[in-house]
């Protein structure tokens, strides 16, 4: 299955807070700066992160996003999910009977166990895995403070 760019910068984005956001608030500017990512593209992640219970934003000179969980306590799965506009790698299932085969389907169970299954193996790592798991991370990419996982 693919991942949207949404699910791969959103992610990104929360790590880079978890990184960077643990003594005070990470500007957009600085994590646009940081993960290659447009201000504009980032400011739509925050939306759904911010409204998903992931992030939060702090306002004025020195304001920006921080976790609102610690790093450990949130799946990637779930953010994932999060991130995601459809759950399901196809457009009707249970929840959606949006195709007219819907009912002699042979195929439609597989593709949402296989979404399940993906959600599911997602949610075995956290963002503090990923943080300092030297087998997730590029070389150098995880030499982080032990105190960024707020």
């Amino acid at each position: 299955m693919k991942l949207t760019t949404r699910s791969r910068y959103g992610t990104r984005m929360l790590l880079d807070i978890a990184m960077h956001g643990s003594e005070q608030p990470v500007s957009i500017k600085d994590i646009a700066q940081r993960q290659g990512i447009s201000v504009k593209y980032l400011e739509k992640l925050i939306r759904v992160l911010r409204k998903a219970g992931y992030i939060t934003s702090t306002l004025g000179a020195h304001g920006g996003y921080q976790l609102a969980h610690k790093a450990e306590d949130i799946p990637v799965g779930d953010v994932v999910y999060a991130l995601e506009e459809m759950e399901a790698p196809v457009e009707c299932d249970e929840e959606n009977p949006c195709c007219p085969r819907m009912a002699v389907c042979l195929t439609r169970t597989i593709w949402g166990e296989a979404a399940k299954a993906m959600y599911r193996k997602l949610n075995t790592f956290t963002l503090a895995d990923l943080m300092r798991d030297a087998s997730l991370c590029p070389k150098n990419a995880c030499n982080i403070s032990p105190h960024a996982t707020h």
